[in-house]
């Protein structure tokens, strides 16, 4: 490979702040502009946990105006977006749906061989035929067929209703997508009503390629070292692929100061313009796109961010769902808070020694987030 760009700590964050569309508000506020929000980030991941909104909500609220939280499933689903594995479980724009469909993509660490052990014959057909012919419906809803050896994985209880295993299967192979979210769960249908724009024909190129430049676009810089950041996609790291795209110009290496490890950025990079500071705080989610490879977070913002949700609380060094505060184009300090009678209670504020910490900016921030959980 040709010899690496070096980046100073400061061009990195510049630039990692821009790609991840965390400079200012350049979306249309409401259903448009979460739309337009998810091609423009190629996916969001998900995350059930609900102290300040979730994961979903906290990376739209941070990008965009004129938003609720869950308004991102309301205006994603269906029609816009499936939900899949990229980054660990995400929602997908609609249009990476055939390139999912053609692979049948799962994560090697799902065990889909297993669950078809698990099976009884005829049951997957039966619920696909079912779905086919009432969906949408919630998987309470499917006929019962009986019970099957739950799956239990690092302490990890999986369902033993064969229905829902048999979902399951058929969600990870594409054959059924989630249609909607509803308090009383998720809606799932078969994708032609669910994603009607999409093209039957399957796609061209090969699938590795295709996700290994969507997953540089969304991450910025992609350390080539590996990590959570590559998730399903840590055969295509391995394979040669992205010395061929770095070779062919597609992609190009960086190295920020302080460090060895190589990244992998988009051809062309430095040349990207982005829209000035609007000088708003942003409360970011744990799973932020910025915070994903936390190794390069601490290389170029000096900040070291551990999400300590799955820690006991003895080992904690801040707190249990603990949110990065974003600042022009620093990360100033984190926060830790939670609803209650409509309103979000701060519990604690750590401000990042040396940085500068706007307690104005800050209240700001919690005032636009209080408003998007609770209106007004």
């Amino acid at each position: 490979m040709s010899e690496p760009t070096l980046l100073s700590a400061a061009e990195a964050r510049d630039y990692m702040v821009g790609q991840a569309g965390l400079r200012a508000v350049v979306h249309p506020p409401g259903d448009a502009g979460l739309r337009a929000m998810l091609l423009a980030r190629r996916c969001v991941q998900l995350d059930p946990l609900d102290p300040i909104g979730t994961n979903a909500d906290l990376v739209a609220i941070a990008r965009l105006d004129g938003v609720r939280a869950g308004q991102v499933y309301d205006a994603l689903l269906p029609g816009y977006a499936f939900e899949h594995f990229a980054k660990e479980r995400c929602l997908l724009p609609a249009g990476a749906f055939p390139h999912y469909r053609e692979r049948l993509v799962q994560t090697p660490w799902w065990r889909l061989s297993e669950r078809l052990k698990r099976l009884p014959q005829g049951v997957i057909e039966a619920v696909l035929a079912q779905l086919r012919d009432h969906g949408p419906l919630r998987a309470d809803q499917l006929d019962d067929h009986g019970a099957v050896e739950a799956m239990d994985w690092s302490g990890w209880k999986g369902t033993s209703r064969a229905a829902t295993m048999a979902l399951e299967v058929l969600q990870t192979r594409c054959q059924v997508v989630v249609a909607g979210r509803t308090t009383a769960g998720k809606l799932y249908d078969v994708p032609e009503r669910a994603l009607p724009h999409v093209a039957e024909a399957p796609p061209a190129g090969d699938f590795g390629r295709w996700a290994l430049t969507e997953r540089v676009e969304a991450a910025g810089l992609l350390s080539l070292a590996g990590g959570p950041q590559w998730s399903m996609l840590n055969e295509v790291r391995t394979s040669g692929l992205p010395e061929q795209l770095v070779a062919e110009g597609v992609l190009e290496t960086v190295i920020v100061e302080g460090s060895r490890r190589i990244c992998l950025a988009p051809a062309g990079f430095r040349e990207r313009t982005f829209p000035e500071d609007d000088g708003r705080m942003r409360v970011l989610g744990p799973l932020d796109p910025l915070l994903w490879d936390r190794k390069l977070v601490r290389q170029a913002f000096g900040f070291e961010y551990i999400w300590e949700v799955y820690k006991p609380a003895a080992k904690r060094r801040w707190g249990w769902y603990v949110c990065p505060l974003l600042h022009q184009g620093r990360l100033v300090g984190r926060v830790e808070a939670h609803r209650a009678d409509g309103r979000i209670v701060v519990d604690r504020v750590w401000k990042e020694p040396g940085v500068g910490f706007d307690d104005a900016a800050f209240g700001e921030a919690i005032a636009r987030h209080e408003r998007a959980l609770f209106g007004g």
